[in-house]
């Protein structure tokens, strides 16, 4: 994808990159697909505009990148359980998500990545960051790197914050569970699966403490790492317009869902894929 029709083009210096000139309504070749992968994995997070999508049509997407799987705390479309409804009403104060993390690192399979789609949008707001945890690792000193390789950390899904920013969704569209029963542990610096290079895989969102520290030894460096990891030097910022697609690679990468538009309407509809085991 690199022709007129078909381009990447950078979002910022650190990560991010925007598509364009590709309908992914339609069903994409083998050669069009690889070069989105590759774009990803290039770039942590990729973007489009000017999609127009069914249920249907972004979970045929998404299949050819991974297996769709559901959000265990919010109830998915009846007809499609994969895809999660992402509303906040016009009287709702809290976003969804709206903190600073990685997707689900409580679970023990968390997942590869998440596609975003934008079909209700404020005219102003809610703008989504990300983060590149390639860089956020490279740029520690290596005492500090020497430290953090080969730790685990104890990552749970009913952190105070967190909870606050799902207690909208689960009233809307309740999975029967009550956010709090989940916890995995995973290292601490990932290697990923694809690339090979290594992530920094902490998120002030789910992680809670070193594993065989207590949290209060943890926490002065945990909270240096998630001011760290988050560095604008290190991050892009995408503005949503309707139609638009984020799709980013949840094992490098953080997100924070900007909740600046209060007293507008916002829908999105999100897919995540499955992943495997953090190594």
């Amino acid at each position: 994808m690199t022709g007129k029709s078909n381009s990447v083009a950078p979002a910022a210096g650190a990560i991010g990159a925007e598509i364009s000139g590709i309908n992914l309504s339609q069903e994409l070749s083998d050669d069009s697909i690889a070069a989105i992968r590759q774009a990803l994995l290039d770039h942590l997070v990729v973007f489009f505009r000017e999609q127009e999508l069914t249920p249907r049509q972004i979970m045929a997407f998404a299949r050819r990148f991974g297996e769709p799987v559901t959000y265990p705390f919010v109830k998915g479309l009846d007809d499609f359980p994969e895809i999660t409804p992402i509303l906040k009403r016009e009287s709702d104060r809290s976003n969804f998500g709206g903190l600073w993390h990685s997707d689900t690192t409580y679970q023990e399979v968390p997942p590869m990545g998440t596609i975003l789609y934008g079909i209700e949008i404020p005219p102003y707001g809610g703008d989504t960051e990300f983060a590149n945890q390639y860089l956020a690792y490279e740029t520690l000193s290596a005492p500090l790197r020497g430290f953090l390789d080969g730790l685990k950390a104890v990552n749970v899904s009913g952190k105070g914050a967190t909870q606050k920013t799902r207690d909208e969704m689960m009233k809307q569209a309740p999975s029967g569970l009550k956010g709090d029963e989940l916890s995995a542990r995973h290292p601490v610096v990932r290697t990923h699966p694809e690339t090979g290079r290594r992530a920094l895989y902490v998120n002030g969102a789910h992680t809670l403490h070193f594993d065989g520290m207590t949290e209060e030894e943890s926490a002065p460096i945990l909270e240096f790492l998630f001011r760290h990891q988050v560095k604008a030097e290190f991050t892009c910022r995408f503005r949503w317009s309707k139609g638009a697609v984020a799709f980013w690679d949840n094992r490098c990468t953080q997100h924070n869902p900007i909740n600046d538009y209060h007293g507008f309407r916002r829908l999105m509809h999100r897919v995540t894929l499955a992943g495997t085991v953090p190594a």
